[in-house]
């Protein structure tokens, strides 16, 4: 646990301390009156309802589209397997400005719901809920997923052979199996969406605002550091709440299960309503998913040789740093290396860092393990915003002054990366019989050999998992990313939010192109990374 104490301390914990005491103190004094001034005006108490109900939503819709589909990813067998869960991956690395901008394509004035049936949904909260299920569709796929395809069938079929109907097995058997990982899966929604910001800014319009948006328009446009840092506290409050909550419900639904290769575990679909199953959630994916993607590559191209056209014109801006009007000190294209070099370097923090936090909660039990537990999950519930700021006025002198060094954005990336690493890799370690380990070491294996012959051709594939989603996570960063990448290093989702701020179409037109690419590389890093997972040959673990 030392590593990812001292890791989470200096680059979270004391960033964040720092900002929030500066908006608290004025001529060396505190002024915690100031928490009870902000929270009794009647605007923050609507900005703090709508931010709570509507991250509950959000989940719950999510999970109730999102996991049969992770049913059909683990259990079903079908031609473009693989593609497809690369390409439902992709929303949740695209920064959430351009998650908001392909939504309002779609659900706004002239969009396609506008233009088909003249409805318009940009002016209602469905617009924030759908674009949310977009966004964290991926969240419950891969991670219950993940688990779901390494459960053991036969246990169901043990229970159906004994009398039970199919849902009484699914039910008793494989359901609370599936428990932890649904559980984890729901608190990332949850934390994403309760600090959800580009979408709402976007969607949301005057109308609505989180907590996160509103600490940004007290930070950037108020300039009211106090009111900001007030939130900020009481953003970190809910989010500890509600990670003690899960720590504590989880925990005790977690046992040791038997799990087997998941290409003994997938199969053709069989019967009539196995198809049509599989026809629902493909479909969902074409309307959910794939249709803003669309929408994001037609406009990369439109307009491209003229009126009406199309063409690469926006795609051969970006080879020029002229082309953006000032915006860029180098080319926009240089910021495909810059955040595939960013990212990877963040991958390997946030494997390092996560995957010594998960081992520790496996071997270590007690009120302090699962205070750590809850920890590793604040940085996705603290505003982005903060961390940013934190970093820029904490790490600005020996002998931590890093303001200029290449490895402060891969540091605020692994941050986020960190939880998904934790809470992909934990069920699965929870998930390994003890007497396993126990035996290797009566065998004379040290702790290091009894993990590596053990442990690690179990977990291989969350492995793997994990570093998918720290990969995409780092990918798409943006809210810290913005306050400390150089200008002349931007990475992707900061190149395309300094494009749409700036007007025009040849500027609009390169974002587009920017977010395109950035798709591309992503869905093709997690095809390689799908791949690259372990031999199915090898029979059960």
């Amino acid at each position: 646990m030392a590593v990812p104490v001292a890791f989470f301390a200096l680059f979270f914990a004391y960033p964040v301390t720092a900002i929030v005491g500066r908006g608290l103190q004025a001529d060396g004094a505190w002024r915690l009156g100031r928490i009870g001034e902000v929270l009794g005006r009647s605007d923050i108490l609507d900005v703090l309802w709508f931010t709570a109900w509507q991250a509950l939503a959000s989940t719950g819709l999510t999970l109730l589209i999102a996991l049969p589909g992770a049913y059909v990813f683990a259990r079903f067998d079908f031609p473009g397997k693989r593609l497809l869960r690369a390409v439902v991956t992709v929303p949740f690395v695209l920064p959430t400005v351009v998650v908001g901008t392909a939504f309002l394509a779609l659900v706004g004035r002239g969009g396609l719901l506008d233009e088909l049936w003249g409805v318009r949904l940009d002016t209602t909260v469905w617009a924030i809920l759908l674009a949310h299920v977009f966004f964290n569709y991926a969240v419950v796929v891969r991670t219950v997923g993940g688990l779901w395809a390494q459960l053991d069938p036969r246990q169901e079929e043990a229970a159906r052979v004994l009398g039970a109907g199919r849902f009484a097995a699914w039910r008793r058997v494989t359901l609370p199996a599936l428990t932890p990982a649904v559980a984890a899966a729901a608190l990332m929604v949850f934390l994403f969406t309760f600090t959800s910001f580009g979408v709402v800014q976007i969607l949301g319009g005057p109308a609505f605002a989180t907590l996160e948006v509103e600490i940004y328009r007290q930070t950037a446009q108020v300039l009211d550091l106090s009111t900001a840092a007030v939130l900020t506290l009481v953003q970190f409050a809910a989010v500890g709440a509600i990670l003690a909550v899960h720590a504590w419900t989880v925990r005790r639904r977690e046992t040791a299960l038997r799990l087997v290769d998941p290409a003994h575990t997938a199969h053709r679909p069989r019967g009539a309503g196995q198809w049509a199953l599989l026809a629902a959630v493909l479909t969902t994916v074409v309307l959910l998913i794939l249709a803003p993607l669309a929408v994001l590559v037609e406009r990369s191209l439109a307009e491209g040789d003229g009126p009406g056209g199309y063409g690469f014109t926006f795609y051969e801006a970006l080879r020029s740093a002229e082309a953006s009007g000032g915006t860029f000190l180098v080319p926009p294209l240089e910021a495909v290396g810059n955040s595939l070099q960013y990212a990877l370097a963040a991958t390997a923090i946030a494997l390092v860092i996560g995957g010594l936090a998960a081992a520790a909660l496996t071997r270590r039990a007690g009120r302090l393990v699962r205070g750590f537990d809850a920890l590793l999950m604040l940085p996705l519930g603290v505003s982005a915003v903060t961390v940013g700021f934190g970093f820029l006025i904490t790490l600005n002198e020996p002998p931590l002054d890093l303001r200029t060094s290449w490895i402060l954005v891969p540091l605020a990336q692994a941050l986020v990366g960190v939880p998904f690493v934790v809470r992909t890799m934990l069920p699965v370690l929870r998930a390994v019989d003890v007497r396993l380990r126990e035996a290797a070491a009566v065998l004379g294996a040290s702790p290091l050999r009894a993990w590596r012959e053990v442990d690690l051709p179990l977990v291989r594939r969350a492995l793997l998992v994990a570093a998918g989603f720290a990969f995409a996570v780092s990918l798409g960063e943006f809210g810290a990313t913005v306050f400390i990448a150089r200008p002349d290093n931007p990475t992707l989702p900061v190149a395309v939010a300094r494009l749409l701020g700036r007007p025009g179409e040849l500027n609009y037109g390169q974002a587009m192109a920017l977010s395109t690419i950035l798709m591309l590389v992503c869905a093709a890093a997690l095809l390689l990374l799908d791949r690259l997972r372990p031999d199915r040959s090898a029979g059960e673990f």
